[in-house]
């Protein structure tokens, strides 16, 4: 079997974001007197727009609707993002990279909006053949939804692409689309025992991220 595509995740992989957005709608919730639960920040991670804000207006705060959380939360990032997203080391060396070796995908459960600012600043919107916000599908991650649009749209089989991720869900949907996957996970959210044993290589940074890496998780 052979690598066709790489299919990155933007949020954690790319951009150090999920501080960020943890802040933001932190910030929101605390500012409507709402409750954040303990396991809130985990199950935030990986749900579509839709999802996520449905579920602050379900279950954290009283008195708003999913679309005006979406509406706010949304542009509080935009917003954040002006002067630049933060970016990981290694990010835009690693998208050049893998690039140069195989088309590119990204499935991001961010909004479109983001996922074009952020990829804009990078200089490497023109890289990527396939880019999908899991608002764009009927279910966000850890379903495999995503990924297996952005690999239809790349016309490759979703078994010969490589995925990198950072989250327990992330790993969750690309391994069930059938991906090879390779973790990068952040220090800060580390994902779940049970969800890195999904992935085929575990790295400490994108500079571990090559073309020899691909072919070798593949061939495993």
């Amino acid at each position: 079997m052979s690598v066709q595509a790489i299919v990155f995740d933007l949020d954690g992989v790319l951009i150090d974001s999920e501080p960020v957005w943890e802040e933001v709608r932190r910030g929101y919730v605390a500012e409507r007197g709402g409750r954040w639960l303990p396991d809130t920040q985990d199950r935030l991670m990986g749900m579509s727009t839709e999802e996520w804000a449905h579920y602050i207006a379900s279950d954290l705060v009283d008195g708003v609707t999913a679309e005006e959380v979406a509406y706010e939360v949304v542009d509080r990032m935009s917003q954040r993002y002006v002067e630049g997203p933060p970016l990981l080391p290694g990010a835009e060396d690693a998208v050049r990279r893998m690039a140069a070796y195989r088309p590119l995908g990204l499935a991001s459960s961010s909004p479109r909006a983001l996922i074009d600012l952020v990829l804009g600043h990078l200089g490497v919107d023109g890289l990527f053949r396939a880019t999908l916000s899991t608002e764009e599908v009927e279910r966000g991650k850890p379903a495999p939804d995503g990924y297996l649009t952005v690999a239809a749209r790349l016309e490759v089989a979703a078994r010969h692409c490589v995925a990198v991720e950072d989250s327990g869900n992330g790993l969750r949907s690309a391994h069930a689309a059938g991906m090879a996957v390779i973790a990068i996970p952040r220090p800060a959210h580390p994902p779940a025992s049970d969800a890195l044993a999904l992935a085929a290589h575990v790295a400490d940074g994108l500079d571990e991220l090559t073309p020899e890496l691909a072919e070798a998780v593949v061939h495993r």
